[in-house]
């Protein structure tokens, strides 16, 4: 059980890490990060398209990484 487990975090970890990298950057510089911060926090701009695969693959990933970590802290090294 500790091997599938272990062998399933790695995967998704590889997954997560790639999709991550996939995706489009979200501001435009430090002037976007000062200026633009406040509608990108209140989601004025939707992600479409292959962005919003993207990130709704990363919140499964995201979610598969925590619960394999929680069972492999369960179960035991």
């Amino acid at each position: 059980m500790h091997a599938v487990i272990v062998t399933l975090l790695v995967i998704v970890s590889l997954g997560l890490i790639a999709v991550v990298l996939l995706q489009s950057g979200k501001s435009a510089g430090l002037s976007g990060a000062i200026s633009g911060g406040a509608e990108q926090l209140f989601g004025k701009q939707k992600a479409r398209g292959l962005d919003a695969v993207l990130q709704r693959i990363t919140v499964v990933l995201a979610v598969s990484f925590f619960v394999l970590t929680i069972l492999l802290a369960y179960f035991g090294v």
